[in-house]
């Protein structure tokens, strides 16, 4: 008789087990060279350009920016691009925005430094 007197708060329980949001889902780890671009990022590019989407700081948010610069460009790739964007800006200035990004990051940043940047970028789709 017991038993059955607690079917109703054991379902009850299973019901509301299954409500309410999914728990977050883990950011997936970056590899060592986008780890290490992801600093790089920070040090020379996070105060001027935002990660999140729709926020502007002086530059365009670089949310997404993996998949628009695929498609920017038709004659180069995604990675291409981005290191176009990164030492020579004034040839791929983004519409709405001024030519006001530094020119000096040829010699400001090592060529490791710039490949685990662009690596880095290319894992923001």
């Amino acid at each position: 008789m017991r038993f059955c007197s607690l079917l109703p708060v054991v379902a009850l329980l299973f019901a509301l087990a299954g409500c309410g949001d999914s728990p977050p889902q883990p950011t997936p780890a970056l590899d060592p060279a986008a780890a290490k671009g992801q600093q790089v990022f920070k040090q020379s590019c996070g105060a001027c350009h935002a990660l999140s989407p729709d926020t502007i700081v002086v530059g365009p948010s670089l949310a997404g920016v993996a998949t628009r610069a695929s498609a920017r460009a038709p004659d180069l790739d995604a990675r291409q691009y981005l290191e176009l964007s990164i030492l020579k800006p004034d040839a791929t200035i983004v519409q709405g925005y001024s030519d006001v990004m530094p020119r000096n990051f040829g010699k400001k940043l090592t060529g490791e430094e710039l490949d685990t940047l662009v690596a880095f970028l290319l894992t923001l789709e």
